[in-house]
């Protein structure tokens, strides 16, 4: 059956404002680098666990998505996490495992799992199994 507009104009409505982050304090988008060197490391199997925990969690602002390189290919599979208001918290050497603790403390709780994050300091990125 064929839609009228005015019902196509309401679906289109209804799905911007799910997928719009900014609506709800708890939107989150998920990026996991998908580029050659973060296939190679693992990363699809972290991209599925991803969007199984976070539909497994009722996460429904959580919208995961894949990008090309993101630039540090020794630190693969990486994982960018962008909240509401932008801010990026970037994830190394993730892996299946890793990712239910992520997707609990972070995305469903808002507290970053910081021994699996990167930090950069005066333009260098440490790595981080030498932060601590």
């Amino acid at each position: 059956m064929a839609k009228s507009l005015a019902e196509l104009k309401a679906i289109r409505e209804k799905k911007l404002n799910e997928i719009n982050l900014r609506h709800g304090k708890n939107g989150y988008r998920v990026v996991v680098g998908m580029a050659t060197c973060g296939i190679a490391a693992g990363a699809r199997p972290v991209m599925v666990k991803l969007m199984e925990e976070v539909d497994a969690k009722g996460l429904v602002d959580v919208t995961v998505a894949q990008t090309g390189c993101i630039g540090s290919c020794r630190l693969e599979p990486i994982v960018e996490v962008y909240d509401a208001n932008n801010e990026k918290v970037t994830y190394v050497h993730m892996t299946a495992e890793k990712v239910a603790r992520v997707v609990d403390e972070h995305l469903a709780q808002g507290k970053v799992v910081s021994e699996y994050t990167m930090t950069v300091v005066d333009g260098m990125i440490i790595d981080p199994s030498v932060k601590g």
